[in-house]
């Protein structure tokens, strides 16, 4: 495969990778993080950049597709865990709230919110009918998106991350929350909030294909290209998160805002005057848009292959107009309905993965996935009902005991037992059997 390819797999990765969310963290992050910010910063980017280009990588080492993976623990869980996934970041919430965001952030200054209703209806026809055309032909999404779409979002991001870096020369203030101590670990749990790592294993599928495409063939060759598109895609990353992060933290002594999206649009204002409301609107505008595409294709492609009466065409049309009418509900209950289900499913997807690359390792024992999984799931089950707004303190003092439980880490140390137990479980059947097989044989 040639450099282009490469570059091109990488900046279409990139682009998908790269939504409204990815904006808006980082340059909170800077401003609460202050003087501890390279800290902050590092932390995040092992999780907000590293984990998604890991996720990607487990699905080209060899499990095919996130399904696959899923399977390995068993097929029914396979198949109803993929589902959620992919209804999740897509139709349900993802591809809605990445569309919402580039309304609010991209227009809705731009027209006032007197008719912000209609104005969104009007913005949504036409943004997803650009989505689906441009989904249409999934062969074809490297280039559209790689080749057309990330250029233009790349220099309208590195025009505003240069010019912050040059002009921006204030001080870094004190910390501040928790980020006074522990900075890299609180930008390490920060970095989850992309919700990146399960999109990588809906966009794994894309990035593989796109690869089989070119003639790459499974096995070492197919993870060691795609190892290669993923630093290109970590490169990009980790530049606009650094430069962003570093906005935030240089403008938190010139006011008090709200969100890291309301540092962004001060900061353009700041750097370009009226033009920079032009600039990020396009940058959110793009950022969203290729998220969106990626996702609607990643989910059409998914639901046509396991459903294979169901062609890719229509699953793209109820992708796009669930998308649709969901979008036109607004951001904040598009947000309070989902966050229960997305606490829910990312832990196990952070089991899963990891665990993928220890398979060869245990031999692929489905054992070990079910008892990591099936402890993790307690933890799941726990964050997603405290996020839909139940309490549950019997169940909370229980969980607790587990260390880094405040973090909303607290499942690690159970899913590594979990593992643990069903490797020795494993060999503990495996024994048996070895030893009936010889008495048989006697």
């Amino acid at each position: 495969m040639t450099k282009k390819d490469t570059l091109t797999i990488g900046f279409m990765l990139f682009a998908l990778f790269f939504g409204a969310g990815n904006l808006i963290y980082p340059p909170e992050l800077g401003s609460q993080a202050g003087m501890n910010y390279w800290y902050a910063i590092a932390g995040f980017i092992i999780t907000g950049v590293g984990l998604p280009i890991v996720a990607v990588t487990a699905i080209a080492f060899g499990s095919n597709d996130a399904r696959s993976l899923g399977n390995r623990v068993h097929p029914l869980f396979g198949l109803i865990f993929t589902s959620v996934i992919y209804l999740a970041i897509g139709p349900f919430f993802g591809i809605p709230r990445a569309a919402n965001v580039a309304y609010e952030m991209g227009v809705s200054p731009l027209v006032g919110s007197t008719t912000g209703s209609l104005w969104l209806f009007g913005f949504t026809i036409i943004f997803f009918a650009l989505v689906f055309w441009i989904s249409l032909n999934p062969s074809k999404i490297v280039d559209r998106v790689g080749q057309w779409l990330t250029p233009i979002l790349l220099v309208a991001i590195v025009s505003l991350c240069v010019a912050s870096f040059f002009n921006f020369d204030a001080p870094l203030q004190s910390a501040t929350g928790n980020y006074t101590s522990g900075p890299l670990f609180q930008g390490f749990v920060n970095g989850y909030l992309t919700m990146d790592a399960i999109a990588g294993l809906a966009f794994g599928i894309i990035v593989v294909n796109a690869l089989k495409d070119r003639g790459v063939s499974p096995g070492k060759s197919m993870i060691k290209e795609t190892i290669k598109a993923g630093l290109v895609t970590a490169t990009g990353l980790t530049f606009v998160y650094t430069s962003i992060g570093w906005m935030g933290a240089k403008m938190a002594s010139l006011d008090s805002y709200d969100n890291g999206g309301d540092i962004l649009s001060s900061g353009a204002e700041i750097l370009f005057g009226s033009a920079g409301a032009l600039i990020l609107g396009l940058i959110v505008a793009l950022a969203c848009f290729t998220t969106c595409v990626g996702l609607t294709v990643a989910c059409s492609q998914f639901f046509s292959t396991t459903f294979s009466n169901i062609k890719y065409t229509h699953v793209a049309i109820v992708v796009t107009l669930v998308s649709f009418s969901i979008a036109n509900l607004g951001l904040n209950q598009i947000i309070a309905y989902s966050v229960p289900v997305l606490k829910f499913i990312y832990p196990l997807a952070i089991v899963l993965i990891v665990l993928s690359f220890f398979h060869q390792v245990f031999k692929g024992s489905s054992y070990v996935y079910r008892g990591a999984l099936l402890f993790t799931l307690l933890f799941s089950v726990y964050d997603g009902l405290k996020a839909f707004g139940l309490e549950l303190k019997s169940f909370e003092n229980v969980l607790s005991i587990f260390p880094l439980f405040e973090q909303s880490l607290g499942w690690a140390l159970p899913a590594l037992i979990g593992a643990i137990l069903g490797y020795l479980i494993d060999r503990n059947k495996n024994g048996t059997s070895m030893k009936a097989s010889t008495r048989k044989v006697s």
